[in-house]
């Protein structure tokens, strides 16, 4: 008699992290219209069924991706915001090099490029982001900004505007990773580009002390 090979059990708390990692992988490599909850289960390792007792749809799934790979980098930086007690500059600097150490660095990297292709077919799945990554990211910049500008640090700028100045070159950075640094067969070095990218703002922003 030919004793079946024992089935691997999972921890039941891990289930949802696990539906989650499979699930970025394949909105990354496809797309969100493209990725079947079907492929997640099978990357995941567990059934349909098993994965809709955690997510009962795929937008609720995306919603799960956004929320653990990229909202505790924003949660770390309001903890650093406040606590900071150093320059403005300096606060500055932190919060950026958290969202690439954090975001820029893993595969939540990723989700930028996708809610920029996808926003338009996916409206809700696109406020959500907006509510939960961009509002809160753009509060912390801003925050930073208002804060060098009220103790004379920065020059007096449109916050907003400016806003859009700071985060754009990263959020280009994290978008060529998942696009054209694919395509054309170059990576652009992060560290290199975000030295760069903080140098030209501190001569933008700081006040002239002549």
């Amino acid at each position: 008699m030919i004793v079946p090979a024992p089935t691997r059990r999972r921890r039941k708390e891990a289930r949802p992290s696990e539906l989650t990692e499979a699930a970025l992988g394949l909105f990354v490599e496809k797309g969100f219209a493209a990725t079947r909850l079907e492929e997640v289960a099978l990357r995941a390792g567990v059934s349909k069924g098993t994965l809709y007792l955690y997510f009962d749809s795929k937008e609720a799934l995306f919603k799960a991706v956004i929320q653990e790979g990229m909202v505790p980098a924003l949660i770390e930086g309001e903890g650093i915001l406040a606590r900071h007690t150093g320059t403005s500059f300096e606060l500055l600097e932190a919060l950026l090099r958290i969202v690439w150490t954090r975001i820029g660095e893993t595969g939540s990297a990723g989700i930028p490029k996708l809610i920029v292709a996808e926003a338009r077919n996916f409206p809700e799945v696109a406020r959500f982001y907006y509510e939960n990554v961009i509002r809160r990211g753009r509060a912390l910049v801003g925050a930073a900004l208002e804060r060098g500008m009220v103790n004379g640090e920065f020059r007096q700028m449109d916050i907003e505007t400016t806003i859009e100045v700071v985060i754009a070159p990263v959020l280009m950075l994290l978008i060529w990773r998942f696009s054209m640094a694919s395509c054309l067969g170059r990576e652009i070095d992060p560290r290199e580009y975000l030295t760069i990218h903080m140098d030209l703002l501190r001569q933008g922003l700081l006040r002239s002390q002549v």
